[in-house]
């Protein structure tokens, strides 16, 4: 009868070798900071000019200096208001109060609430799939924390439901 072989982490393996390659960086690092540790001999100058001919720079043209005040760049208000300019009479109403946008509003709620999105979809696609060995798919993970939920709320409602049995006045 042959045993099945567990087959290796693939997480702690590349764990594995990532830090051989951390510990061959680290010797790399120590040889050559011990190489440049090394005093080595003095290096002198010559005094003496080169032989041929020698090239003189002419003088350079002088920049002038930058204004003395802050510099400030033109930036389009349209991005803050909506895509509107800030005196554009479409989003103002006949009595020049502010007209009130549902749909902006109702998009704002819905994002706020959808969360950021995420940077890497293909490692979540492949957390929820359950791909990495040894730990549990999301959907997993999700069922059991809407199992708790909904036990929860129902458990609540019971409690609420017999505090205002027992304390109401009965008829």
């Amino acid at each position: 009868m042959a045993f099945s072989k567990k087959k290796p982490d693939p997480i702690s393996e590349k764990e594995r070798v990532l830090n051989a390659q951390i510990a061959a960086l680290e010797a790399e690092i120590k040889k050559l900071g011990s190489e440049t540790a090394k005093p080595s001999a003095p290096k002198f100058r010559s005094t003496t000019s080169p032989r041929g001919e020698t090239v003189t720079r002419t003088a350079e043209k002088i920049l002038p200096l930058a204004p003395a005040g802050p510099v400030f760049e033109e930036v389009s208000s349209t991005k803050i208001n909506g895509g509107h300019e800030p005196g554009s009479p479409e989003i103002y109403n006949e009595l020049g109060v502010r007209k009130y946008d549902l749909p902006a509003l109702w998009n704002r709620i819905r994002n706020h609430f959808r969360g950021p999105s995420t940077s890497n979809p293909r490692l979540v696609n492949y957390l929820a799939a359950g791909g990495v060995h040894g730990l549990r798919p999301l959907r997993y993970e999700k069922r059991i924390a809407r199992n708790r939920f909904i036990w929860l709320v129902a458990i609540v409602v019971v409690v609420l439901f017999g505090l205002f049995y027992v304390l109401l006045p009965k008829h």
